[in-house]
């Protein structure tokens, strides 16, 4: 656990140190879960959201895309539910004062015996070797077998007494398992109560005739709302989808872990129309799809899982996470969710608008199924950049921090370099600058050690440095240096667009799931 900290913590630092994430209104001391994406985080942060419209919207003939504004009329959260049941459930310790999420701290205990649970799969599969059978050692080891029971037995009954709205059975199972405050160690709890996620704003010149509205707290219900004009305008035919992108906001209980949990953040969400009774098939569809497209940026297929909600959302029939092994463990990245025909029934219910979809094939009007994926934009960044920081010792025994983020993400993809700041080398290398600039992002650093330099942008995540000496001024070669293996080769200055964009090109990079 201490090395998982010391691992974040170095996450945090190094964000803050290479220009990729400041703490919000710093100079006046911050704001609690706020943060700012700076002069590299900006850049990844785009890449990321491009990767995922590419694939999501650009791949698909079936789906289109949409920006709704942030203020919505307030009678869309009525319907939505949110007005009435977008909830967590907050418990403070009496002893600390310190505010949590009552369902967060049962999920982190049961986490735990997962981590038992591996623990001990882990070492049996080293014992084992290649005849290791992990489904079968889990269903016969008893420690394993005991580990996941408890774990499963917790997460179902705090499900059912959420559902339930039995508060006092969540404190209860609280108590059970004897859960702690994280910080103090006190199990001194309150009862456990209701907290609503919204914020609010006014709308109007005068606080006598302003009218109250909240801050969107998610991005889908722009969509449905918006669900017939889409259709109608771009004569759309079931199955469809409309992507957005963009912010949302949730007075969080707790937010904590850096970027993982803000009250300001961004989505980027799809909604599925699809017809009633073929709901199930695309929900697998978009399990399988979403999967893929997280593991062709290749952070390693053991950092992803599925998780089944054991608690239902009240619009929902199925409902799984994708979930990634973040340094402080497996926590929720994607959603994939079937969300019936409740939002659009909802809004034409509250509206008295007809949000109906008429099937020229069956000649009848219907009211579509959804199903949803909704992925974090900054936990996709966390995900990214936590898991590309890297230590590492070379042959020589020195270490070198290394930002191995996929290529394709990475803020700049090329640095160069002249040798020495004489000589006309600035010159050729600042002329390669200009003609990469139309294609690429690019940067030119001509300070301090070439050596010294390379570290710079290793850290910095560039998969690439091109050195411009004095050999380029007689053939117009240059030696251009790979991040992440350290090999160096000679090339020609005119090759230099071919090689870059062999590495970084998003087509390159999404073809590894066929789209």
């Amino acid at each position: 656990m201490a090395k998982q900290e010391d691992l974040f913590k170095n996450v945090v630092s190094h964000a803050k140190e290479y220009g990729y994430i400041f703490p919000s209104s710093e100079i006046y001391d911050g704001l609690s879960a706020v943060y700012d994406y700076a002069q590299n985080g900006v850049e990844l942060k785009k890449n990321i959201r491009e990767y995922w419209w590419k694939s999501m919207v650009q791949m698909h003939e079936n789906i289109v895309g949409l920006d709704a504004s942030i203020l919505m009329h307030p009678t869309t959260w009525k319907a939505s539910g949110h007005v009435d049941a977008f909830n967590d459930p907050l418990i403070d310790n009496k002893d600390s004062k310190k505010r949590y999420r009552a369902d967060v701290l049962i999920e982190d205990y049961a986490e735990k015996l997962n981590q038992k649970a591996e623990k001990e799969i882990e070492k049996a599969s080293v014992r084992f070797g290649e005849a290791f059978n992990r489904a079968e050692y889990e269903t016969t080891n008893p420690r394993v077998m005991e580990y996941l029971s408890k774990k499963n037995s917790i997460l179902a009954r705090m499900g059912k007494s959420l559902g339930d709205g039995d508060l006092a059975d969540v404190k209860a199972l609280i108590e059970e398992l004897e859960i702690a405050d994280p910080e103090t160690g006190s199990k001194n709890w309150t009862e456990v109560k209701q907290f609503n996620l919204m914020f609010g704003t006014k709308l109007g010149a005068s606080a006598d005739t302003a009218m109250d509205l909240y801050l969107r707290p998610e991005t889908a219900q722009g969509i449905f709302v918006n669900f017939l004009n889409v259709q109608k305008s771009g004569r759309m035919k079931i199955p469809f989808g409309i992507a957005q992108t963009g912010k949302a906001f949730r007075n969080e209980i707790v937010a904590r872990q850096f970027i993982f949990r803000m009250r300001e953040f961004e989505q980027m969400e799809m909604q599925f129309f699809v017809k009633p009774g073929e709901e199930m098939k695309w929900y697998e569809y978009w399990k399988t799809t979403r999967l893929n497209w997280h593991l062709s940026l290749g952070l390693g297929e053991k950092n992803y899982r599925f998780h089944d909600h054991d608690k239902l959302a009240h619009y929902a029939n199925a409902a799984a996470d994708i979930e990634f092994n973040f340094p402080f463990g497996f926590k929720e990245l994607e959603g994939i969710h079937s969300r019936t025909d409740f939002d659009l029934k909802a809004h034409e219910e509250f509206s008295n608008k007809k949000l109906q979809y008429f099937d020229t094939e069956e000649n009848k009007n219907y009211t579509p199924y959804v199903v949803e994926t909704s992925v974090g934009l900054d936990r996709m960044f966390l995900s990214v950049f936590a898991t590309s920081l890297k230590e590492e010792e070379l042959e020589d025994g020195s270490t070198r921090t290394v930002l191995k983020l996929p290529s394709v993400l990475a803020p700049t993809k090329a640095a160069i370099l002249p040798l020495v700041k004489k000589d006309g080398l600035p010159d050729i290398a600042k002329q390669i600058m200009a003609d990469l600039k139309w294609d690429f992002n690019v940067a030119y650093d001509e300070k301090d050690a070439v050596g010294r330099r390379y570290r710079r942008q290793d850290a910095l995540g560039t998969p690439f440095c091109i050195t411009v000496d004095h050999q380029s001024i007689e053939d117009q070669t240059v030696t251009i240096r790979h991040r992440d293996t350290m090999k160096q080769d000679r090339v020609a200055i005119t090759d230099l667009r071919e090689i870059i964009e062999s590495e970084v090109s998003m087509k390159n990079w999404l073809m590894k799931i066929g789209k």
